[in-house]
């Protein structure tokens, strides 16, 4: 359905010069009017300038008004109309999985595991242009947040909102994780995949590398990113540091062999999330090695009209430019350019 609608309507807030132009004009029309009224009779003074012409004058400032209406307007970038549009990119498909158990609260790094995940992966979404991305937690279960998507803003989104809070069972079921990052791929055959495992490997669900190892022969490739440190912390709560039902400090550490190992069963790579800016180079490489798809997207975008009111306005300003306020003007012009 076709409908009329403006690209930047804050511009039409121009036309309220028109009125005010208008007022001006008769302002000014009524003091010239009265100061002729005061060198003589009106009637008179209609002989005496037989060339001056009364409508004139008028149809020139309309044209005028009309032009700049219409300049206003083509500012406000009218649309009407709808026509399709192809634009054809190249790209992967990326799943990626974020650990949001407890253990990821641990402030070994600044200012704790979750949110060093949370900015590499507004970092490398704010890289993306013809990628797709969806996007999972997982702790004891997995859970899907979005669907294969071009929409970085959706992604960003739910990145923002990564929290322990989004899981109740406790755990790293990284077998789950994997399985589901399986699932949020297309059919498409020719298009390089990638899954991408945030995690501190702790306390892990066996399992892991078989499901890593039965990824890549469906060919996903698979990188891991671990996260924290080797020396480990304790998990801060609001109630203090996490104890165990013996009362207990919890200590939690990257467990970076086993993370080594399941990038190694996935054919991948693994990296240690320090310099979040390196870590994103080195993803976007790995990336790049990977079969590209050419995914070609038509989409529907209302026809441009901007060029129809300024054609229209350049119409009005030349009849305008020609149109003498006195009459046989353009007459007197030619006569004299012959006769010279």
């Amino acid at each position: 359905m076709n409908t009329f609608q403006f690209a930047n309507p804050e511009f039409l807030h121009g036309l309220w010069l028109i009125p005010l132009l208008v007022l001006l004009y008769i302002y000014m029309y009524r003091r010239k009017s009265q100061t002729l009224r005061r060198l003589g009779n009106p009637t008179q003074l209609k002989r005496l300038m037989p060339e001056r012409s009364l409508w004139r004058p008028h149809v020139k400032f309309t044209l005028f008004l009309l032009s700049l209406a219409l300049l206003i307007v083509a500012l406000a970038r009218p649309l009407y109309g709808m026509s399709g549009k192809a634009d054809t990119t190249r790209g992967i498909e990326l799943a990626v999985m974020v650990d949001v158990s407890n253990s990821m609260l641990a402030q070994d790094v600044s200012p704790n595991r979750l949110e060093q995940a949370k900015l590499l992966l507004s970092t490398l979404t704010d890289r993306m242009q013809n990628d797709q991305i969806a996007l999972g937690v997982f702790a004891g279960e997995a859970y899907p947040l979005l669907p294969m998507t071009s929409d970085y803003d959706a992604a960003e989104t739910y990145i923002n909102s990564l929290s322990p809070e989004m899981v109740t069972l406790q755990g790293t079921n990284l077998p789950a994780a994997i399985s589901l990052a399986e699932k949020s791929f297309s059919d498409q055959e020719e298009v390089g995949k990638a899954i991408l495992i945030i995690t501190d490997g702790e306390t892990h669900v066996e399992g892991a590398e078989e499901a890593a190892k039965e990824a890549a022969k469906q060919g996903m490739k698979l990188f891991v990113i671990g996260v924290g440190t080797t020396s480990g912390a304790p998990i801060p709560t609001a109630q203090g540091n996490l104890l165990d039902e013996n009362g207990r400090e919890v200590h939690t550490a990257l467990n970076e062999q086993m993370c080594r190992q399941l990038a190694k069963a996935g054919s991948g790579q693994y990296l240690s999330l320090g310099q979040t800016e390196q870590v994103r180079a080195a993803l976007q490489k790995g990336f790049s090695q990977l079969k590209q798809r050419e995914i070609t997207t038509v989409h529907s975008e209302a026809d441009e009209q901007f060029p129809l009111a300024v054609g229209f306005a350049l119409l009005l300003l030349v009849l305008e430019t020609i149109l003498y306020e006195t009459k046989y003007s353009l007459t007197k012009q030619i006569k004299h350019f012959f006769t010279r």
